[in-house]
Protein backbone atom coordinates (compact mmCIF):
# COMPACT_ATOMS: atom_id res chain seq x y z
CA UNK A 1 0.00 0.00 0.00
CA UNK A 2 1.40 3.38 -1.05
CA UNK A 3 1.48 6.46 1.21
CA UNK A 4 -1.56 8.70 0.89
CA UNK A 5 -3.32 11.75 2.27
CA UNK A 6 -7.08 11.44 2.76
CA UNK A 7 -8.79 14.83 2.93
CA UNK A 8 -12.58 15.24 3.04
CA UNK A 9 -13.37 18.65 4.55
CA UNK A 10 -16.77 19.01 2.87
CA UNK A 11 -19.71 18.82 5.27
CA UNK A 12 -22.62 16.93 3.70
CA UNK A 13 -26.28 17.57 4.53
CA UNK A 14 -28.14 14.58 3.13
CA UNK A 15 -31.85 13.89 2.79
CA UNK A 16 -35.29 15.32 2.14
CA UNK A 17 -35.78 19.10 2.36
CA UNK A 18 -32.16 19.79 3.37
CA UNK A 19 -31.96 22.53 0.73
CA UNK A 20 -34.44 24.60 2.72
CA UNK A 21 -31.77 25.36 5.31
CA UNK A 22 -29.25 26.69 2.78
CA UNK A 23 -29.62 30.29 3.98
CA UNK A 24 -28.64 29.34 7.52
CA UNK A 25 -25.69 27.30 6.26
CA UNK A 26 -24.39 30.14 4.11
CA UNK A 27 -24.92 32.61 6.98
CA UNK A 28 -22.37 30.69 9.06
CA UNK A 29 -19.69 32.10 6.75
CA UNK A 30 -20.91 35.70 7.27
CA UNK A 31 -20.70 36.56 3.58
CA UNK A 32 -20.88 40.12 2.30
CA UNK A 33 -22.49 38.96 -0.92
CA UNK A 34 -23.19 35.60 -2.56
CA UNK A 35 -22.98 34.56 -6.20
CA UNK A 36 -25.88 32.21 -6.95
CA UNK A 37 -24.63 30.09 -9.86
CA UNK A 38 -26.74 27.66 -11.85
CA UNK A 39 -27.40 26.16 -15.27
CA UNK A 40 -30.47 26.24 -17.46
CA UNK A 41 -34.20 26.17 -16.94
CA UNK A 42 -34.70 23.06 -14.80
CA UNK A 43 -33.66 24.57 -11.45
CA UNK A 44 -35.95 27.53 -12.12
CA UNK A 45 -38.88 25.47 -13.43
CA UNK A 46 -38.76 23.11 -10.45
CA UNK A 47 -39.05 25.98 -8.00
CA UNK A 48 -35.69 25.14 -6.44
CA UNK A 49 -34.11 28.49 -7.24
CA UNK A 50 -37.06 30.33 -5.72
CA UNK A 51 -36.64 28.32 -2.52
CA UNK A 52 -32.94 29.14 -2.46
CA UNK A 53 -33.59 32.85 -3.04
CA UNK A 54 -36.17 32.84 -0.25
CA UNK A 55 -33.82 31.09 2.15
CA UNK A 56 -31.00 33.54 1.47
CA UNK A 57 -33.34 36.52 1.81
CA UNK A 58 -34.68 35.25 5.14
CA UNK A 59 -31.11 35.45 6.46
CA UNK A 60 -30.67 38.95 4.95
CA UNK A 61 -27.89 37.70 2.70
CA UNK A 62 -27.47 39.81 -0.47
CA UNK A 63 -26.79 37.92 -3.66
CA UNK A 64 -26.28 38.26 -7.38
CA UNK A 65 -27.01 35.60 -9.95
CA UNK A 66 -25.28 34.01 -12.91
CA UNK A 67 -26.98 31.25 -14.87
CA UNK A 68 -26.23 29.65 -18.19
CA UNK A 69 -23.81 26.85 -17.28
CA UNK A 70 -23.83 24.13 -19.94
CA UNK A 71 -22.60 20.55 -19.96
CA UNK A 72 -18.81 20.69 -20.24
CA UNK A 73 -18.67 24.10 -18.44
CA UNK A 74 -17.02 26.82 -20.45
CA UNK A 75 -14.15 29.14 -19.64
CA UNK A 76 -15.98 32.13 -21.11
CA UNK A 77 -18.72 31.93 -18.47
CA UNK A 78 -16.11 31.40 -15.74
CA UNK A 79 -14.44 34.64 -16.79
CA UNK A 80 -17.82 36.39 -16.72
CA UNK A 81 -18.43 35.04 -13.23
CA UNK A 82 -15.05 36.22 -11.98
CA UNK A 83 -15.68 39.72 -13.31
CA UNK A 84 -19.10 39.77 -11.65
CA UNK A 85 -17.66 38.65 -8.30
CA UNK A 86 -14.98 41.32 -8.39
CA UNK A 87 -17.42 44.05 -9.40
CA UNK A 88 -20.01 43.10 -6.77
CA UNK A 89 -17.73 42.22 -3.87
CA UNK A 90 -18.81 38.58 -3.79
CA UNK A 91 -17.08 36.43 -1.20
CA UNK A 92 -19.19 33.25 -1.33
CA UNK A 93 -20.22 31.15 -4.34
CA UNK A 94 -23.30 28.93 -4.15
CA UNK A 95 -23.72 26.37 -6.93
CA UNK A 96 -27.15 24.91 -7.66
CA UNK A 97 -26.96 22.07 -10.17
CA UNK A 98 -24.81 19.15 -11.24
CA UNK A 99 -21.11 18.68 -11.84
CA UNK A 100 -20.84 21.29 -14.57
CA UNK A 101 -22.30 24.00 -12.35
CA UNK A 102 -20.10 22.96 -9.43
CA UNK A 103 -16.92 22.94 -11.52
CA UNK A 104 -17.77 26.34 -12.95
CA UNK A 105 -18.40 27.63 -9.42
CA UNK A 106 -15.06 26.25 -8.22
CA UNK A 107 -13.16 27.92 -11.03
CA UNK A 108 -14.96 31.22 -10.44
CA UNK A 109 -14.15 31.05 -6.72
CA UNK A 110 -10.50 30.36 -7.47
CA UNK A 111 -10.27 33.04 -10.15
CA UNK A 112 -11.99 35.71 -8.06
CA UNK A 113 -9.72 34.99 -5.09
CA UNK A 114 -6.59 35.19 -7.27
CA UNK A 115 -7.39 37.97 -9.79
CA UNK A 116 -3.72 38.51 -10.57
CA UNK A 117 -3.60 35.05 -12.23
CA UNK A 118 -5.26 34.06 -15.51
CA UNK A 119 -7.76 31.44 -14.35
CA UNK A 120 -7.01 29.20 -17.36
CA UNK A 121 -3.48 28.82 -16.00
CA UNK A 122 -4.95 26.71 -13.20
CA UNK A 123 -6.46 24.30 -15.72
CA UNK A 124 -3.23 24.15 -17.73
CA UNK A 125 -1.07 23.45 -14.68
CA UNK A 126 0.85 26.70 -14.99
CA UNK A 127 -0.37 27.98 -11.60
CA UNK A 128 -2.05 26.71 -8.42
CA UNK A 129 -4.68 28.70 -6.50
CA UNK A 130 -3.10 30.12 -3.36
CA UNK A 131 -6.54 30.88 -1.92
CA UNK A 132 -10.22 30.61 -2.85
CA UNK A 133 -13.64 31.95 -1.94
CA UNK A 134 -15.89 29.98 0.38
CA UNK A 135 -18.38 27.90 -1.56
CA UNK A 136 -21.21 25.43 -1.21
CA UNK A 137 -23.53 23.50 -3.47
CA UNK A 138 -27.00 22.05 -3.79
CA UNK A 139 -26.75 18.90 -5.87
CA UNK A 140 -29.43 18.25 -8.51
CA UNK A 141 -27.70 15.49 -10.50
CA UNK A 142 -25.82 12.44 -9.19
CA UNK A 143 -22.88 11.98 -11.55
CA UNK A 144 -19.66 13.99 -11.37
CA UNK A 145 -18.99 13.75 -7.64
CA UNK A 146 -17.74 17.33 -7.74
CA UNK A 147 -19.64 18.05 -4.53
CA UNK A 148 -16.89 16.30 -2.52
CA UNK A 149 -13.96 16.07 -4.94
CA UNK A 150 -10.88 18.24 -5.25
CA UNK A 151 -11.19 18.33 -9.03
CA UNK A 152 -12.42 20.94 -11.49
CA UNK A 153 -12.83 20.39 -15.25
CA UNK A 154 -13.31 23.32 -17.64
CA UNK A 155 -13.60 23.56 -21.44
CA UNK A 156 -11.94 26.28 -23.48
CA UNK A 157 -14.13 26.55 -26.57
CA UNK A 158 -11.66 28.88 -28.28
CA UNK A 159 -8.92 26.23 -28.31
CA UNK A 160 -11.04 23.07 -28.17
CA UNK A 161 -9.26 21.99 -24.98
CA UNK A 162 -10.93 20.40 -21.96
CA UNK A 163 -8.67 20.33 -18.91
CA UNK A 164 -9.02 19.32 -15.28
CA UNK A 165 -6.95 20.23 -12.24
CA UNK A 166 -6.90 18.95 -8.68
CA UNK A 167 -6.16 20.96 -5.54
CA UNK A 168 -7.49 21.55 -2.04
CA UNK A 169 -8.97 24.88 -3.10
CA UNK A 170 -11.53 22.96 -5.15
CA UNK A 171 -13.20 21.40 -2.08
CA UNK A 172 -16.69 22.66 -1.28
CA UNK A 173 -17.29 23.89 2.27
CA UNK A 174 -20.62 22.12 2.29
CA UNK A 175 -22.82 20.06 -0.01
CA UNK A 176 -26.59 19.65 0.24
CA UNK A 177 -27.81 16.34 -1.19
CA UNK A 178 -31.56 15.75 -1.41
CA UNK A 179 -32.25 12.70 -3.62
CA UNK A 180 -35.73 14.04 -4.43
CA UNK A 181 -34.11 16.84 -6.44
CA UNK A 182 -32.96 14.21 -8.96
CA UNK A 183 -36.41 12.69 -9.62
CA UNK A 184 -36.89 14.66 -12.84
CA UNK A 185 -33.44 13.95 -14.31
CA UNK A 186 -34.05 12.44 -17.80
CA UNK A 187 -33.24 8.77 -18.36
CA UNK A 188 -30.25 9.50 -20.61
CA UNK A 189 -28.66 11.82 -18.06
CA UNK A 190 -29.39 9.33 -15.30
CA UNK A 191 -27.59 6.63 -17.27
CA UNK A 192 -24.67 8.96 -18.01
CA UNK A 193 -24.48 9.69 -14.29
CA UNK A 194 -24.36 6.01 -13.37
CA UNK A 195 -21.50 5.48 -15.83
CA UNK A 196 -19.51 8.44 -14.53
CA UNK A 197 -19.97 7.56 -10.86
CA UNK A 198 -18.86 3.97 -11.32
CA UNK A 199 -16.01 5.02 -13.59
CA UNK A 200 -14.53 7.28 -10.93
CA UNK A 201 -13.98 4.17 -8.83
CA UNK A 202 -13.34 1.61 -11.59
CA UNK A 203 -10.46 3.67 -12.92
CA UNK A 204 -8.93 4.00 -9.47
CA UNK A 205 -9.36 0.25 -8.99
CA UNK A 206 -7.04 -0.40 -11.94
CA UNK A 207 -4.40 2.16 -10.98
CA UNK A 208 -1.02 0.74 -9.86
CA UNK A 209 -0.82 -0.52 -6.30
CA UNK A 210 -0.89 -3.67 -4.18
CA UNK A 211 -2.18 -4.87 -0.78
CA UNK A 212 -5.16 -2.49 -0.79
CA UNK A 213 -7.81 -5.09 0.00
CA UNK A 214 -9.79 -2.76 2.27
CA UNK A 215 -9.84 -0.01 -0.36
CA UNK A 216 -10.71 -2.69 -2.95
CA UNK A 217 -13.67 -3.93 -0.91
CA UNK A 218 -15.06 -0.40 -0.57
CA UNK A 219 -14.54 0.19 -4.29
CA UNK A 220 -16.26 -3.06 -5.30
CA UNK A 221 -19.26 -2.26 -3.12
CA UNK A 222 -19.61 1.20 -4.65
CA UNK A 223 -19.33 -0.11 -8.22
CA UNK A 224 -21.99 -2.78 -7.67
CA UNK A 225 -24.26 -0.40 -5.76
CA UNK A 226 -24.12 2.17 -8.56
CA UNK A 227 -24.99 -0.41 -11.21
CA UNK A 228 -28.01 -1.55 -9.19
CA UNK A 229 -29.11 1.99 -8.33
CA UNK A 230 -28.76 3.11 -11.95
CA UNK A 231 -31.00 0.32 -13.18
CA UNK A 232 -33.53 0.95 -10.41
CA UNK A 233 -33.62 4.70 -11.18
CA UNK A 234 -34.31 3.98 -14.84
CA UNK A 235 -37.16 1.63 -13.94
CA UNK A 236 -38.69 4.02 -11.42
CA UNK A 237 -37.35 7.60 -11.53
CA UNK A 238 -39.00 8.43 -8.18
CA UNK A 239 -37.52 5.49 -6.28
CA UNK A 240 -36.11 7.36 -3.29
CA UNK A 241 -33.86 4.52 -2.14
CA UNK A 242 -32.31 4.16 -5.59
CA UNK A 243 -31.80 7.90 -6.04
CA UNK A 244 -30.35 8.17 -2.52
CA UNK A 245 -27.87 5.35 -3.00
CA UNK A 246 -26.82 6.71 -6.37
CA UNK A 247 -26.36 10.21 -4.95
CA UNK A 248 -24.29 9.02 -1.99
CA UNK A 249 -22.21 6.81 -4.28
CA UNK A 250 -21.50 9.89 -6.43
CA UNK A 251 -19.85 11.55 -3.44
CA UNK A 252 -17.93 8.53 -2.18
CA UNK A 253 -16.68 7.48 -5.61
CA UNK A 254 -14.81 10.72 -6.22
CA UNK A 255 -13.81 12.12 -2.80
CA UNK A 256 -10.58 10.11 -2.63
CA UNK A 257 -11.84 7.18 -0.54
CA UNK A 258 -11.51 4.58 -3.29
CA UNK A 259 -7.95 5.47 -4.22
CA UNK A 260 -6.28 5.20 -0.81
CA UNK A 261 -2.99 3.34 -1.16
CA UNK A 262 -2.87 3.39 -4.95
CA UNK A 263 -1.17 5.64 -7.50
CA UNK A 264 -3.88 7.65 -9.23
CA UNK A 265 -4.67 8.96 -12.67
CA UNK A 266 -8.14 8.63 -14.19
CA UNK A 267 -6.90 7.39 -17.54
CA UNK A 268 -10.21 6.85 -19.34
CA UNK A 269 -11.28 10.30 -18.16
CA UNK A 270 -8.17 11.68 -19.82
CA UNK A 271 -9.14 9.93 -23.04
CA UNK A 272 -12.72 11.19 -22.80
CA UNK A 273 -11.83 14.80 -22.03
CA UNK A 274 -10.27 15.11 -25.46
CA UNK A 275 -13.40 13.70 -27.11
CA UNK A 276 -15.91 16.00 -25.41
CA UNK A 277 -13.45 18.86 -25.69
CA UNK A 278 -13.49 18.46 -29.47
CA UNK A 279 -17.21 17.57 -29.55
CA UNK A 280 -18.78 19.62 -26.71
CA UNK A 281 -22.26 18.18 -27.24
CA UNK A 282 -21.08 14.73 -26.18
CA UNK A 283 -22.14 13.98 -22.61
CA UNK A 284 -19.19 13.02 -20.45
CA UNK A 285 -20.73 9.76 -19.19
CA UNK A 286 -21.62 8.71 -22.72
CA UNK A 287 -18.05 9.32 -23.84
CA UNK A 288 -16.73 7.19 -20.98
CA UNK A 289 -19.05 4.32 -21.92
CA UNK A 290 -17.88 4.50 -25.53
CA UNK A 291 -14.22 4.29 -24.51
CA UNK A 292 -13.88 2.09 -21.42
CA UNK A 293 -14.31 -1.34 -22.96
CA UNK A 294 -11.71 -0.68 -25.65
CA UNK A 295 -9.29 0.60 -23.03
CA UNK A 296 -9.97 -2.48 -20.90
CA UNK A 297 -9.35 -4.89 -23.78
CA UNK A 298 -6.11 -3.09 -24.63
CA UNK A 299 -4.59 -3.08 -21.13
CA UNK A 300 -5.88 -6.10 -19.19
CA UNK A 301 -3.05 -8.46 -20.17
CA UNK A 302 -0.63 -6.32 -18.14
CA UNK A 303 -2.22 -7.42 -14.84
CA UNK A 304 -4.22 -10.62 -15.24
CA UNK A 305 -4.69 -11.25 -11.47
CA UNK A 306 -6.16 -7.80 -10.91
CA UNK A 307 -8.64 -8.19 -13.75
CA UNK A 308 -9.62 -11.67 -12.55
CA UNK A 309 -10.38 -10.16 -9.16
CA UNK A 310 -12.61 -7.60 -10.85
CA UNK A 311 -14.39 -10.29 -12.88
CA UNK A 312 -14.96 -12.38 -9.77
CA UNK A 313 -15.80 -9.72 -7.16
CA UNK A 314 -17.79 -7.30 -9.32
CA UNK A 315 -19.34 -9.53 -11.98
CA UNK A 316 -19.52 -12.70 -9.87
CA UNK A 317 -17.87 -14.81 -12.54
CA UNK A 318 -16.23 -18.18 -11.88
CA UNK A 319 -12.58 -17.99 -12.86
CA UNK A 320 -11.30 -20.22 -15.61
CA UNK A 321 -7.72 -20.61 -14.40
CA UNK A 322 -6.67 -22.50 -17.52
CA UNK A 323 -7.94 -19.70 -19.74
CA UNK A 324 -8.02 -16.57 -17.50
CA UNK A 325 -8.34 -14.26 -20.49
CA UNK A 326 -11.72 -15.82 -21.27
CA UNK A 327 -13.03 -14.85 -17.83
CA UNK A 328 -11.75 -11.29 -18.15
CA UNK A 329 -13.16 -10.84 -21.64
CA UNK A 330 -16.51 -12.13 -20.38
CA UNK A 331 -16.51 -9.48 -17.63
CA UNK A 332 -15.70 -6.73 -20.13
CA UNK A 333 -18.43 -8.03 -22.45
CA UNK A 334 -20.92 -7.95 -19.58
CA UNK A 335 -20.01 -4.38 -18.74
CA UNK A 336 -20.42 -3.43 -22.39
CA UNK A 337 -23.83 -5.12 -22.45
CA UNK A 338 -24.79 -3.21 -19.30
CA UNK A 339 -23.97 0.08 -21.00
CA UNK A 340 -25.98 -0.89 -24.08
CA UNK A 341 -28.98 -1.93 -21.97
CA UNK A 342 -28.95 1.52 -20.33
CA UNK A 343 -29.00 3.23 -23.71
CA UNK A 344 -25.35 4.24 -23.55
CA UNK A 345 -23.09 4.23 -26.64
CA UNK A 346 -20.47 1.51 -26.85
CA UNK A 347 -18.26 3.06 -29.53
CA UNK A 348 -17.17 6.50 -30.72
CA UNK A 349 -18.92 6.14 -34.06
CA UNK A 350 -22.27 6.13 -32.23
CA UNK A 351 -21.37 9.54 -30.81
CA UNK A 352 -20.64 11.07 -34.19
CA UNK A 353 -16.87 11.17 -33.76
CA UNK A 354 -15.12 11.22 -37.12
CA UNK A 355 -12.38 8.70 -37.85
CA UNK A 356 -10.19 11.48 -39.20
CA UNK A 357 -10.23 13.11 -35.75
CA UNK A 358 -8.59 10.16 -33.98
CA UNK A 359 -4.92 11.14 -34.55
CA UNK A 360 -5.51 14.65 -33.21
CA UNK A 361 -7.36 13.25 -30.18
CA UNK A 362 -4.38 11.02 -29.43
CA UNK A 363 -1.89 13.83 -30.09
CA UNK A 364 -3.69 16.17 -27.72
CA UNK A 365 -4.22 13.50 -25.06
CA UNK A 366 -0.50 12.70 -25.11
CA UNK A 367 0.22 16.45 -24.96
CA UNK A 368 1.97 16.41 -28.31
CA UNK A 369 3.53 12.97 -27.73
CA UNK A 370 5.21 14.16 -24.51
CA UNK A 371 2.89 12.55 -21.94
CA UNK A 372 2.42 8.89 -21.01
CA UNK A 373 -0.70 7.90 -19.08
CA UNK A 374 -0.04 5.71 -16.04
CA UNK A 375 -1.15 2.15 -15.43
CA UNK A 376 0.11 -1.41 -15.30
CA UNK A 377 0.37 -0.82 -19.04
CA UNK A 378 1.50 2.80 -19.50
CA UNK A 379 0.00 4.47 -22.57
CA UNK A 380 2.09 6.48 -25.02
CA UNK A 381 0.77 8.31 -28.07
CA UNK A 382 0.71 5.13 -30.21
CA UNK A 383 -1.17 3.22 -27.49
CA UNK A 384 -3.70 6.02 -27.03
CA UNK A 385 -4.29 6.20 -30.77
CA UNK A 386 -4.87 2.43 -30.92
CA UNK A 387 -7.47 2.65 -28.11
CA UNK A 388 -9.29 5.41 -29.97
CA UNK A 389 -9.22 3.29 -33.11
CA UNK A 390 -10.55 0.26 -31.23
CA UNK A 391 -13.29 2.41 -29.74
CA UNK A 392 -14.20 3.57 -33.24
CA UNK A 393 -14.04 0.20 -34.99
CA UNK A 394 -14.87 -2.88 -32.92
CA UNK A 395 -13.22 -5.19 -35.47
CA UNK A 396 -9.82 -3.96 -34.24
CA UNK A 397 -10.31 -5.46 -30.76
Amino acid sequence: MKNFIYETPTRVYFGRDEERKVGKLVAEFAPKKVLLHYGGKSAQASGLLDRVRKSLSEENIPFVELGGVVANPELALVRKGIALCLAEGVDFVLAVGGGSVMDSAKDIANGAANPEVDVWDFSMGRAVPSKTLNKGCILTLAAAGSEMSNSCVISNTETGEKRGYNCSANRMNFAIENPELTYTVPAYQTACGAVDIAMHTIERYFCPGTDTYLTDAVAEAIIKSVMKAGNDCLKDPQNYAARANMMWASSLAHNGLTQCGREVQLVVHQLEHEVSGMYPKIAHGAGLAALWCSWARFVYSANIPRWLQYASHVWNLDIDFEHPETTIEMAIDQQEAYYAAMGMPTNLKMLGVEESALPKLAFDCSRGKTRTLIGDKPLSYADILQIYRMAYDASLT
